[in-house]
């Protein structure tokens, strides 16, 4: 590996390890997969990080096309994956299980009848594979080009974050032994301020930089 592309490869991975955070994000897997076995978290754990993984990677191969034809900015993301998450931040603020978590959940984490899936969302999309995870995948395959070296380094460098994601988002299931019911409902409540505030967030800078943009247009 030349040294530009050694370069390349180690910026996309500071960029994407930043931005995915998967350190940031097991404190939402205890608390979205709360009342589960260890065989069921562990069964969303896997379907999450494979999902994100995908979507991630789509985003690298065929995102930007995509989103050109269909005329869809990443602000438009950025804005309804704030929605989204807000969705689930409310009942965790009231120390409620979400409708994603109610205890009617099946062994493969989805509901009976075909409800939500924990392990699609909110874990893959928007926490595993958000708007922030996108913008900076697609920034990334623009500075690529149609260099394939830098395409599949890029490639390469989303699967190791996801590989190095998963043993961290475990290791939160046994957090959830070790501290007991209680404890979790009151981790859980912080945690509601926590991704409120989140999903705010982003719903502000998808406005600002949908404004921003407008102003450069």
């Amino acid at each position: 590996m030349d040294e530009t592309l050694l370069r390349f490869a180690i910026t996309a991975f500071v960029m994407l390890i930043v931005v995915i955070n998967p350190v940031a994000v097991a404190p939402v897997f205890v608390g979205v997969t709360r009342g589960m076995g260890s065989a069921e978290r562990r069964s969303v754990l896997n379907r999450a990080v494979l999902v994100a993984f995908c979507v991630a990677l789509f985003f690298l191969l065929a995102g930007r096309m995509m989103l050109s034809y269909l005329g869809v900015t990443m602000h438009a993301f950025a804005v309804s994956g704030g929605v989204l998450l807000f969705l689930i931040a409310l009942p965790m603020l009231f120390g409620q299980r979400s409708p994603l978590q109610s205890p009617g959940s099946t062994a493969s984490g989805q509901h009976p009848g075909g409800g939500e899936d924990v392990a699609i969302f909110p874990m893959a999309i928007p926490m595993l594979a958000g708007p922030g995870t996108i913008a900076t995948v697609l920034v990334l395959a623009t500075q690529a080009g149609r260099d394939v070296r830098r395409l599949l380094v890029l490639a390469a460098v989303l699967a190791c974050i996801y590989v190095i994601s998963w043993p961290i988002l475990h290791a939160s299931d046994r957090v959830i032994t070790r501290i007991g019911d209680d404890k979790v409902g009151i981790i859980t409540r912080v945690l509601g301020i926590i991704l409120a505030a989140l999903a705010v967030q982003y719903v502000f800078n998808g406005i600002t930089g949908y404004y921003d943009w407008l102003s450069g247009r």
